[in-house]
Parts: C-alpha cells; sequence; structure tokens
C-alpha cells in the first residue's frame, strides 16, 4: 500500500477493557491487519485526557489519509474519516449516563457525522435512529453487522459443570442474564419478573445474572435492590467461560431497553441458548424468530416468556436449532470485507 492510500485506525478506546465497543474493534481491525496502520497514544488514555489527544494530536500523526474510528468518537477536524456509530444512547437517553459524558457526546457524535466522508452502523435500527436525528445525507450511513466468535459453540456437559462450579452458580438448570450491569439493561424489571413467577417455576432452576458494573464515568449507579429468592449474581466472567455459560443456560435473558446491537443475544444463540429479548430497538433484527421477543416495560410479559420457555421443552428445543442457525448469518470476516469496502468506498471519494 502506497502513502497515499494509507488508512490508519484509531485505537484510543482499546484501553478502556473489553466491552462491546472494543470487541468489535479488535474483530475488525486484526482481519484488516495487513491493510489499516493502528494509531494509539504512548499510554492509555481515557476520560478527557483521551478526548484532548484525540482531537489535538492524533490528527497531526496521521496527515492527510484516511482515518478509521471505530468507536463512537474520533478528532472533529480530519473530515477524510470514517467513522462507526454503535448507537445513539447518550442522545436518546441522557438520564442513563453521567452527566458529563452525556453532554459531551450529545454535542460531539451530530458533528463528527456531518463531518466524516462515510458513517458506518451495527444494524437496521442504529441507521434509521441516526437519519432520523442527525440531517445528514443517507447514503452516506452504511450498516455492517457484527460477527460472532467461533468459541460461541454448543460446549460439554463437563466444560459446562466446571464452569458452574468455579462461578458459584447453586444449581445446573439456570436463566441467564449477562451483561455490564448498567440502566438501560432493565435488570430490576428482570428481577420483577422473576420475583413474580419464582414461586411457579420449578425449585431447582435459578436466575444467574453475570456482568461486571459498568464505569461510573460513563454511566449513573443502578440499584437492584432486595433480590428475590433463587437469585445468583456471578459478577464479572471471564471470555473464556462464557460459552460454556451461554450452553448451559435454558435461555438467555436480554431484555435490555435499548441496544446498537446486542452481541450477548449473538452469542448466547451460536452457543445453543435461545433467547429472550425486547421486541424493540436492534435486537429483534438479530434473533429472528429464533427467540422470544417482549416488552421490556411490561414485567409480567416478561415473566411469561420466562415461564413458557421452561415448561415448554419442545418448543425450547426447536428454538435452540433456529438460535444455532440464526446465528451463523453473522460473520466478522464478512464484517471485515464489507468494512473495507467502505474504506475503499471513501479513499475513492
Amino acid at each position: 500500500m502506497d502513502e497515499k492510500s494509507q488508512v490508519f485506525v484509531n485505537l484510543r478506546s482499546q484501553s478502556a477493557g473489553l466491552r462491546g465497543v472494543q470487541r468489535y474493534t479488535a474483530q475488525v481491525q486484526r482481519r484488516l491487519a495487513d491493510r489499516v496502520m493502528p494509531v494509539v497514544p504512548h499510554t492509555p488514555m481515557q476520560g478527557i485526557r483521551g478526548h484532548l489527544w484525540e482531537q489535538t494530536v492524533l490528527p497531526r500523526m496521521i496527515g492527510d489519509a484516511l482515518l478509521w474510528s471505530p468507536a463512537n468518537t474520533g478528532p472533529l477536524s480530519i473530515a477524510n474519516q470514517v467513522l462507526t456509530i454503535h448507537d445513539l444512547g447518550s442522545i436518546e437517553h441522557p438520564e442513563w449516563y453521567s452527566r458529563l459524558f452525556a453532554a459531551w457526546y450529545r454535542w460531539l457524535t451530530p458533528e463528527l457525522m456531518k463531518r466524516v466522508r462515510r458513517v458506518i452502523t451495527i444494524s437496521r435500527f442504529s441507521r434509521e435512529r441516526i437519519l432520523a436525528l442527525v440531517n445528514i445525507d443517507e447514503s452516506k450511513v452504511v450498516v455492517v453487522s457484527p460477527g460472532v466468535d467461533a468459541m460461541f459453540r454448543p460446549r460439554p456437559d463437563q466444560e459446562i459443570k466446571r464452569v458452574c462450579s468455579d462461578l458459584g452458580i447453586p444449581s445446573p438448570h439456570y436463566l441467564l442474564s449477562l451483561g455490564a450491569l448498567e440502566p438501560r439493561k432493565n435488570l430490576s424489571r428482570l428481577v420483577a419478573a422473576w420475583s413474580s413467577c419464582v414461586e411457579r417455576v420449578p425449585e431447582e432452576i435459578w436466575l444467574v445474572i453475570a456482568g461486571a458494573s459498568a464505569p461510573r464515568k460513563v454511566f449513573n449507579r443502578l440499584e437492584l435492590g432486595e433480590l428475590p429468592p433463587r437469585v445468583h449474581l456471578a459478577g464479572f466472567v471471564a471470555d473464556g467461560n462464557l460459552p460454556a455459560l451461554y450452553s448451559g443456560a435454558l435461555a438467555m435473558v436480554y431484555v435490555s431497553l435499548y441496544e446498537g446491537f446486542g452481541m450477548p443475544a449473538l452469542e448466547a444463540m451460536a452457543s445453543g441458548t435461545v433467547p429472550i429479548v425486547s421486541g424493540n430497538t436492534s435486537l429483534p433484527e438479530v434473533v429472528g424468530d429464533a427467540g422470544v421477543c417482549v416488552n421490556p416495560f411490561d414485567i409480567e410479559q416478561i415473566a411469561g416468556a420466562i415461564e413458557h420457555v421452561i415448561d415448554d421443552s419442545e418448543h425450547r428445543a426447536a428454538l435452540r436449532i433456529r438460535a444455532t442457525q440464526q446465528s451463523q448469518r453473522f460473520s466478522w470476516e464478512r464484517a471485515a470485507v464489507q468494512t473495507w469496502t467502505v474504506l475503499s468506498q471513501a479513499m475513492a471519494s
């Protein structure tokens, strides 16, 4: 690749831990490693220091080359840029975020999208919200769906038992909720739904809530209150344990209020697990006909879906087959190819 066609990728966000945006960035960037040049601060930078580096130092580092910023943020002074926007949660629901974080992104995100050459987003839902809220040409916004790692596949019973033991899960029969403990994950309504149906659910079945606390600089505090019977808080789960944790679950309950895509639902399906998800935002795109969609604001509907999936083993088995098939529609290789197509078009323009 000659100097004029060099593409840089802004990896400043990769020091923020492996959340969904960082996983997406790592998966696509690794597959484009021979075509894009990573650029990062000399030391990890987040918060105000990170944004200052991004807005002042980064532009001087890349000159006139094309920049791909894959993590919702990038330098305003660079028009020769492709920006990936995962969702507009901070614009549509600032109440879920810290005041400073929400204020910055409510201003930065629309301004960036207006200035850059192309915007990649990860679902049809996110594209619709971008076009509804930001005054930009619709031809500029392209959907590139994420993929799912090959490690997410049904795991043997012995591995599931080991992981459950390591995480202290009290029973081999459980429903799983996995995601960062943040307001938009709707865990308070999930817990209320479990409370309303737990006495009708076989006593060996537990609800396992797994996930680390969300960064306080980004999200407001989440309070679950007093927990009903048979709820186990598993805390942070290492990547290597996730496939078995998914595989062992009767169902993955992911009733988030707002998702740009919803990677845990896809990972669960690839692991052979039935997803119970919100019937709003992007999640119906991800699960197709392989899951159960509910109104995330309706506690009784969530409880009813949980009971139905537990009680009807034949229906659950059919959904497991569909879930595995549906997950195969999503590929990181395809995402990388489509991303490179957008980058190439931006260079040509």
